[in-house]
């Protein structure tokens, strides 16, 4: 077994290890962010319209979850906080177009339903997104060079 050195993090684990640690830092923010956009939706939805709503929480969320991955979940790589930015930026496109197609399809068929209700629908679809956001932030993003 590999012994690291003081200067070595733990991010720069190989294997099982690293994955779990990534995966368990991108969980609890992605929890934490996903609360934050439900609140800030739910909340601005009360004087916005649902796509202006969505584009304003998804903004302000992907900006602080973007960072805070690149700081506790991606801490061993050496990308700058510019580059992680701009490439979160290309899945934030993917994330807004995904989440108000799911919006839009919503009222369509339920155009008189609460803001809490669209809330409600947007939740499990902000979590299904979070999905494929760890696998390009691991895999594109924050890429490891061997």
């Amino acid at each position: 077994m590999r012994r690291l050195s003081a200067g070595h993090h733990a991010a720069a684990l190989p294997g099982r290890a690293g994955l779990t640690r990534e995966l368990g830092w991108f969980i609890l923010i992605g929890l934490a962010s996903t609360v934050a956009q439900a609140l800030l939706y739910w909340g601005m939805r009360h004087w916005s319209p649902p796509v202006l709503a969505n584009l304003v929480s998804l903004v302000v969320v992907t900006v602080l979850n973007t960072e805070a991955n690149r700081r506790l979940t991606f801490r061993g790589s050496a990308v700058r906080a510019v580059r992680a930015h701009a490439g979160a930026g290309g899945l934030f496109i993917l994330t807004y177009l995904i989440t108000s197609g799911v919006l839009l399809l919503f009222l369509r068929y339920r155009p008189t339903s609460s803001p809490a209700a669209e809330t409600l629908v947007l939740v499990p679809t902000f979590a299904l997104v979070t999905g494929l956001r760890f696998t390009v932030l691991r895999l594109v993003v924050f890429r490891r060079h061997r």
